[in-house]
C-alpha cells in the first residue's frame, strides 16, 4: 500500500523555521521526482520546490527561493522541506508528491500557519 505521511507543520511567528518532513512507503522512492506543493484558502494547489531522485537538482517557486531548501534521504525513504524565514503568506497545507513517469501520489498534507 502507497503511503506519503507528512509531518513536522504548526503554527509559527514570522521570521520563523519548520521542518516539513514526508515518509513514503509502498513503492521504490528512489526512483520518484519528489516534491512540495501547498494551498492556502480560496487558492490554487502551487508548486513550491521539487528535487530529482538522486537528489542532485533541486526546483524552487521563486517565492520561497533562498528560503526553503528540499532535501531528500534515499535510505530513509524520506523527502525534507526546511522553511526559513516564513512569512504570513507561506500559511498552506502543504502536500508532499511522488512522479514517475505515468504513476504519481500525494500525502494527505500537514498544514503550515505562519502568525503572530
Amino acid at each position: 500500500q502507497v503511503q506519503l505521511v507528512e509531518s513536522g507543520g504548526g503554527l509559527v511567528q514570522p521570521g520563523g523555521s519548520l521542518r516539513l518532513s514526508c515518509a513514503a512507503s509502498g513503492f521504490t522512492f528512489s526512483a520518484f521526482v519528489m516534491s512540495w506543493y501547498r494551498q492556502a484558502p480560496g487558492k490554487e494547489r502551487e508548486l513550491v520546490a521539487t528535487i530529482t531522485r538522486s537528489g542532485g537538482r533541486t526546483n524552487y517557486a521563486d517565492s520561497v527561493k533562498g528560503r526553503f531548501t528540499i532535501s531528500r534521504d534515499n535510505a530513509k525513504n524520506t523527502v525534507y522541506l526546511q522553511m526559513n524565514s516564513l512569512k504570513p503568506e507561506d500559511t498552506a497545507v502543504y502536500y508532499c508528491y511522488a512522479n514517475r513517469q505515468s504513476d504519481d501520489y500525494w500525502g494527505q498534507g500537514t498544514q503550515v500557519t505562519v502568525s503572530s
